[in-house]
C-alpha cells in the first residue's frame, strides 16, 4: 500500500510485501492491499476528519488497511485494530501505534456517520471522473461503480485440448462453479481460485484470460498457414489464443525482454510455437524480415482505464497528462506497422482503454491520414459503437477495451 502512495504499481509493490510474509498470510493480504487501494480516496477522506493533521505516507497507508478491513473485508474489529497497530511497528512506526489505535476505534463509533458523509466518486481522481463524463455521458456512473467493483476470474479453454464443455465438467469435479461467456472459449467462475489448483493448468488446457481480451482472434480470425504479426505482445495472453485457432507463422514482439520471456513461458506451458522477437514494434526496421503480414494485431500500450477493477492502481498513478502522450504511441504504431500489412491484410487495432481520445479518435485519425484504410463493420451482440470500431464497458463478466478492424485493399 505504501508502495503505491510512492508511485509503484500493485504488480511491483506487492511481491515485495508477500516475500516477507507467511505464505498462509498471503491472502489475506492481497485481499487487504487491493480493497484499501480500490477504496483509497474514501479512506483518505476518513483519515482526514479522524486525525487533527494528515499523517506521512507510511502512516496513511497503515491506517487505510486498517480501515478497510474494519468497512469492507469484514474482519472482527478487534482483531483488526490490534494487528494494525502492532503492524506499525513492523514497519518502523511505533510511534504512531497510539494514532492508529484511537483513530480506528474512533471510527468504529462513528462510523455510520462518517460513512453517511463521504462525497461522491471519492475513488477515482477528478480528471478521470470528468473524462467519462464527456465520453460516457449516459453510462459514466455505472463505469465508476465497475471501477470500485472486482473483477470474476475468467478462464480460456485450449481449443487445441479440450472442449470448453468438457473443461468445465472438470471444474465441477473439482469443485469450482463457472459459467460459459460469449467468447467460444470462454468460462467465467463463479469464485477466483488460485491458478495452480484449476484442472489441467500446468498442462496447458486452460489460461487464464477476461472475456474481453478473448474476442481479439475471433475478430481477427487467423486461417491457418497465414503469417500473422503480434505487436506489443506480452504477456502473451492474446498471442496463444491467436495460436490455439489455427496453424499460422506468428511473430511476437514486444519491447521488453522480461516480459517477453514471460510470452515463451507462456507458449512452452500451452505447446505452442513463435517467433517470438524483443524489440520496438513501432521500428520495425530492427526486427522485420521484409516479408508482409497477411494479419497484424496491434494491442496498443494504453491507459488501462478498462481494467481498473483488476488494477486499481491505474487510477492513482495515471494522470491526465498522459493520454495524448499515450495517443501519440498508438499513432505511431498504427503508421509503422500498416506497410508491414499485405494487400487485402487485416489490421485490429485494440486497447484496454475506455477513453475515446486512445480508441476512436485515434483510429479517425488514421483513417483520415490513409486514404486506401478501410474499417470493417464489427457484427456483434457485445459492446457498442464508437467512431469506426466499437467498445465494451467494464463491468459483470467484461473488461472495458475498444477494438477497431482495419483492411487493406
Amino acid at each position: 500500500m505504501a508502495g503505491v502512495l510512492g508511485g509503484r504499481s500493485l504488480d511491483e509493490a506487492l511481491p515485495r510485501a508477500l516475500s516477507g510474509a507467511p505464505a498462509q498470510d498471503h491472502g489475506l493480504i492481497r485481499a487487504m492491499t487491493y480493497a484499501a487501494v480500490r477504496e483509497l480516496g474514501s479512506l483518505r477522506w476518513l483519515t482526514k476528519q479522524l486525525t487533527p493533521r494528515m499523517p506521512q505516507d507510511p502512516v496513511i497507508a497503515l491506517l487505510a488497511v486498517g480501515l478497510v478491513q474494519l468497512r469492507s473485508l469484514r474482519v472482527p474489529p478487534h482483531a483488526a485494530v490490534s494487528e494494525t497497530v502492532d503492524a506499525a511497528g513492523q514497519i518502523g512506526q511505533r510511534k504512531a501505534g497510539g494514532l492508529v489505535n484511537a483513530v480506528l476505534r474512533r471510527y468504529q463509533r462513528e462510523a455510520q456517520t462518517l460513512d453517511g458523509q463521504l462525497p461522491a466518486h471519492l475513488d477515482h481522481p477528478d480528471w478521470l471522473v470528468q473524462q467519462l463524463r464527456a465520453d460516457w455521458p449516459d453510462r459514466w456512473r455505472e463505469l465508476l461503480a465497475a471501477g470500485d467493483s472486482a473483477a470474476p476470474m475468467t478462464l480460456r479453454v485450449n481449443a487445441r485440448k479440450t472442449t470448453r464443455e468438457t473443461y468445465a465438467q472438470a471444474l465441477a469435479e473439482a469443485g469450482l462453479d463457472c459459467a460459459a461467456g460469449t467468447p467460444p472459449e470462454a468460462l467465467t467462475l463463479n469464485q477466483p481460485c488460485p491458478v495452480e489448483t484449476l484442472p489441467g493448468f500446468d498442462a496447458g488446457q486452460v489460461s487464464v484470460q477476461d472475456g474481453s481480451a478473448q474476442l481479439a482472434a475471433a475478430l481477427l480470425a487467423p486461417h491457418s498457414g497465414e503469417r500473422v504479426l503480434d505487436a506489443c505482445a506480452a504477456p502473451g495472453g492474446k498471442t496463444a489464443h491467436l495460436l490455439e485457432r489455427a496453424d499460422i507463422d506468428l511473430t511476437a514482439v514486444d519491447i521488453d525482454g522480461d516480459r517477453q520471456t514471460r510470452v515463451q513461458q507462456t507458449l512452452d506451458r500451452l505447446g505452442l510455437q513463435a517467433t517470438v522477437r524483443t524489440g520496438d514494434a513501432a521500428r520495425p526496421a530492427d526486427w522485420w524480415d521484409g516479408r508482409p503480414f497477411d494479419a497484424i494485431l496491434v494491442d496498443a500500450p494504453c491507459s488501462g482505464t478498462g481494467v481498473i477493477r483488476r488494477h486499481p492502481d491505474i487510477k492513482w498513478l495515471r494522470r491526465a497528462s498522459d493520454i495524448p502522450t499515450l495517443a501519440r504511441t498508438q499513432s505511431a504504431l498504427l503508421d509503422a506497422l500498416w506497410p508491414l500489412l499485405a494487400p487485402g491484410g487485416r489490421l485490429l487495432y485494440a486497447t484496454c482503454s475506455i477513453l475515446t481520445a486512445e480508441n476512436a479518435d485515434v483510429i479517425d485519425a488514421f483513417l483520415a491520414r490513409q486514404g486506401a484504410a478501410r474499417a470493417e463493420a464489427i457484427d456483434a451482440r457485445w459492446g457498442e459503437a464508437a467512431g469506426a470500431g466499437r467498445r465494451i464497458a467494464p463491468g459483470g463478466a467484461w473488461d472495458g477495451f475498444y477494438y477497431a478492424l482495419l483492411r487493406k485493399p
